[in-house]
């Protein structure tokens, strides 16, 4: 049959199994607009109020319910508003497409209005990208896309489609989507068989979970994978939730802000298993010092993490899920009683803590896990927050944090919260952000009104933008420098005016009655919480520095 491109460009989607769409109009995608309005039936496209907040929604869409997300703009400045959400997809691999229009081919090249090179502008950040000139080619290149984005290490793709090909006509045939394997043509018996033999011939295992796991779906694979090998787990902050963190033998996560007896117990094992993780610098601090008394397990798909920031001596290319199926094939039940007691035994000498004098974070997220009974989805910006929520809420499955780990987006949370929760609406899913974050993508709240989208926004306001000011109360002499946020923002009058319903608390007992009455609410709410603004994310770990040389407040007063 005979269809114009924009016509393609719908039909593609819905070939693709696309129900959602992020985005926001302007003039060169004026014709794929034109034509969803007459598809409004078949695919839900939300308007953000923001291209970085559709790119971060198609995000949260993606993580939450682990198809492709799909966000859309014009050329010029709709298509650079997306360049920090691709990004962040692209740093946490993240299976994305970006379809934007451009000018048409006539004008490329010649400055013309609103005419930008984005494919040249987001080579970088993407798996790969196009620019669409010939119609011909147009449904092929958008299958492409979507294979691109879910093959292997999952990642952004992005469309750059010119105007006068969204107008054009073609005879255009219905396909079939291409069926994703599993990458495991790289997965070679010798390295599962070295494997096996280097974990019976350890005393003191370690599992280091990261979000391959997650991406990979691998979690009861993961679980047996535990039993079997009889070791202590900990995790990174995009492995949250790949192992039930309720299990006794779960440490809590590792690097910077890890805890004790994870940092402790990696520093001393003799065998590390390090499953879909990339050895961030804020997980293994000082790589020359990093666990090193142990032999190395390296479990990715991506052979270009292998030995790119930790040596190890073992490594096993391949999705985590057949990887592990091949090894819980080959292995037998291990027993490390005396290794498991000694972690255990740390595990409760080195408890996490908070001061539980004021209103603070930890105690905030640990009653939203109580009241979720940790079957919530929890999104996060980025500082101390982010840290609390990876700390204190005990996250149960996979897909159930997310967070931008790799790059770190302030202002990434809002746009994916409402974008998970468009994915999975029989969820409750809370935002959780510091005053300094939700200023960045507070027009957010105007999406969530909109549809109205029943999501939970927490704002943990200590007048400061809290990282930095702890960085520069530890390493900085108190030097704040452009961190301090006491000013007359009225954040409770500010959602309000978006027609969101929101509440100010000081108390632990405040917040316990504003949270239960948001969670029975059929609509978004915002909770502004007053916190201290000298409240700190403990462990640390100076940056730079061995993970083992993790210190808590206590540590600090007792060298003083």
């Amino acid at each position: 049959m005979q269809l114009n491109g924009a016509q393609i460009v719908i039909e593609c989607l819905l070939e693709q199994g696309v129900d959602t769409v992020f985005g926001y109009p302007g003039g060169t995608i004026l014709n794929v607009y034109d034509e969803l309005y007459q598809y409004q039936d078949r695919i839900n496209h939300i308007l953000t109020s923001h291209e970085q907040g559709a790119a971060h929604a198609a995000d949260g869409y993606a993580r939450a319910t682990g198809k492709v997300g799909v966000c859309m703009a014009t050329s010029g400045p709709g298509a650079t508003n997306l360049i920090t959400g691709i990004a962040t997809a692209y740093m946490d691999s993240v299976p994305l497409v970006a379809i934007t229009c451009n000018v048409g081919v006539s004008l490329l090249g010649k400055d013309s209005f609103q005419e930008i090179d984005v494919a040249g502008v987001s080579m970088p950040i993407t798996k790969h990208n196009f620019i669409v000139k010939d119609i011909n080619n147009l449904a092929d290149t958008i299958r492409r896309a979507f294979t691109i984005a879910k093959t292997g290490r999952p990642g952004p793709v992005l469309v750059d489609i010119t105007k006068d090909v969204t107008a054009n006509k073609c005879t255009f045939e219905k396909k079939e989507p291409v069926v994703v394997e599993r990458s495991s043509e790289l997965i070679a018996d010798s390295d599962i068989e070295r494997a096996v033999k280097a974990i019976k011939k350890a005393k003191k295992p370690v599992i280091l979970v990261g979000g391959g796991v997650v991406i990979s779906k691998a979690d009861n694979e993961l679980a047996e994978f535990v039993e079997k090998v009889d070791a202590p787990v900990c995790d990174t902050l995009m492995g949250k939730g790949a192992y039930d963190n309720t299990k006794d033998n779960y440490m809590g996560m590792l690097g910077m802000h890890g805890t004790k007896t994870s940092n402790l117990s990696v520093s001393e094992c003799d065998l590390l298993i390090a499953i879909g993780t990339r050895f961030s610098d804020r997980v293994i601090g000082n790589s020359k010092k990093f666990a090193h008394d142990a032999k190395k397990i390296h479990i990715d798909v991506d052979p270009a993490e292998i030995n790119k920031n930790v040596r190890v001596d073992y490594s096993i290319i391949g999705d985590i899920k057949e990887v592990l199926v091949k090894l819980n094939a080959c292995l037998e039940k291990q027993y490390h009683k005396e290794w498991i007691d000694k972690v255990t035994a740390r595990k409760n000498a080195l408890p996490m803590s908070y001061n539980k004098d004021n209103l603070t974070g930890p105690e905030i997220i640990e009653y939203i896990d109580k009241a979720t009974n940790g079957d919530a989805i929890i999104t996060t910006d980025v500082g101390q927050h982010q840290m609390w929520a990876a700390q204190y809420y005990k996250y149960r499955k996979p897909s159930t944090f997310l967070s931008s780990g790799g790059l770190g987006t302030m202002g990434y949370g809002l746009g994916a919260c409402i974008g998970a929760k468009v994915g999975k609406n029989d969820k409750h899913v809370i935002n959780i952000a510091g005053d300094g974050c939700f200023r960045m993508n507070i027009n957010e709240l105007a999406t969530a009104s909109r549809y109205n989208i029943p999501i939970i926004q927490i704002v943990l306001n200590n007048h400061v933008l809290g990282m930095v000011r702890q960085w520069q109360t530890l390493f900085y002499g108190h030097r704040y420098s452009n961190t301090i946020l006491n000013d007359k923002v009225d954040f409770v009058k500010v959602s309000e005016g978006f027609g969101v319903k929101a509440c100010k608390v000081t108390t632990i007992e405040e917040f316990k009655k504003a949270f239960d009455e948001a969670l029975a609410l059929e609509e978004p709410m915002v909770i502004e919480c007053i916190i201290d603004n000298d409240d700190k994310v403990w462990p640390m770990v100076k940056p730079g520095d061995s993970i083992e040389n993790v210190f808590s407040q206590e540590d600090l007063d007792k060298r003083d």
